[in-house]
């Protein structure tokens, strides 16, 4: 059976400061994410011994172990890519990122309502979490989500599609205890191009991920 890996950083551990100190992102990549991507695998494997055995005494707390590291791999490997050292702004038509800049108009009512949003849902975070764009395919429309841990509070079969790690290991060797300065931040770094495609591919799957007509 397949297990999960480490995805290789799209760039270098330089590549987004100012905004992210390139320890943070050595740090946070090499260790945190990594830690994430064996707790999965090694869940996997308790797991199947479990089924072996027909021990299922720790069944809850596997299935739990499962969704916390599964979740923290998936939602940093899009971390990753959301971001450029040259990214930020706003996505524009003139871009080519039209489709997502409608649809944060369509969703939010403008752009900077949707920006607000975003931005107080991750400082906002009580500890562990993210602030999350989402797409939603029961309604088609994008939604923001705040994220406890890597997966709790989070609508069933919305795709994540622009995820702002508020975390403390993915800001406090540089921002200290100031989470509200990191996120503020982030916008300079964010990848709308990344963002625009996942938004296109999400869209374009929606009828599979649908249970009712």
């Amino acid at each position: 059976m397949a297990t999960y890996t480490l995805p290789e950083l799209p760039y270098d551990y330089a590549a987004l400061e100012p905004v992210i100190d390139p320890q943070i992102v050595e740090l946070h990549h090499d260790k945190h994410h990594a830690a994430y991507v064996k707790g999965a695998n090694d869940t996997l494997e308790q797991l199947a011994e479990a089924r072996d055995k027909e021990q299922w005494g720790s069944l809850n707390g596997l299935e739990k172990n499962l969704a916390f590291h599964l979740s923290g791999h998936i939602l940093h490997s899009i971390y990753w890519h959301n971001m450029t050292g040259d990214g930020g702004g706003e996505p524009l038509a003139a871009d080519g990122v039209g489709e997502l800049a409608d649809a944060l108009a369509e969703s939010f009512g403008s752009f900077a309502g949707f920006k607000a949003q975003l931005t107080k849902a991750a400082a906002t975070t009580q500890g562990s979490g993210w602030g999350v764009l989402a797409y939603e395919p029961v309604s088609g429309r994008l939604i923001v989500e705040q994220i406890y841990d890597h997966q709790g509070n989070v609508g069933q079969g919305s795709t994540p599609i622009l995820v702002f790690d508020a975390w403390e290991h993915a800001f406090y060797l540089q921002y200290k205890n100031q989470k509200v300065d990191f996120i503020e931040a982030m916008w300079r770094v964010v990848n709308w191009q990344d963002v625009a495609k996942r938004y296109a591919a999400a869209k374009a799957r929606a009828h599979d991920l649908l249970l009712v007509p």
